[in-house]
């Protein structure tokens, strides 16, 4: 399933952020600097790396074939939700991001999900 994410182009970050030091901010670089297309998500940011950030999932100007989530499960349950709205089909989920209640409610809405590191799988 990972080869399957990664193969596709457009993706959403859930929790990019400004700061440089955190895995929001890595993440969404890293993505950007492998040829991705890929969207900051944060309702607290206007933007990210000098890119618009935008609110929620509906406000992107694609809807993007990967979300990769980067807030607690707590956070990220409103974000699945949007997501199964939209048909996004896919959900990667860094370390920290989820659990049973999280699993459960992908599983319910019929979402794929890879639980690993983005910035390991793409070195």
């Amino acid at each position: 399933m990972e080869e399957t994410m990664l193969e596709k182009k457009v993706w959403a970050v859930i929790g990019a952020n400004q700061r440089q030091d955190k895995y929001g901010n890595m993440i969404y670089r890293r993505l950007k600097s492998k040829g991705y297309e890929v969207y900051a998500v944060n309702p607290v940011y206007d933007e990210v790396e000098g890119d618009k950030c935008y609110k929620d999932l509906s406000s992107l100007p694609k809807v993007p074939e990967v979300i990769n989530m980067v807030v607690s499960p707590k956070r990220g349950k409103a974000f699945l939700e949007e997501a199964a709205s939209l048909d996004v089909n896919y959900v990667w989920l860094q370390p920290g991001t989820y659990d049973d209640e999280i699993m459960k409610q992908i599983e319910d809405l019929g979402l794929k999900a890879v639980q690993a590191c983005v910035l390991v799988a793409t070195i």
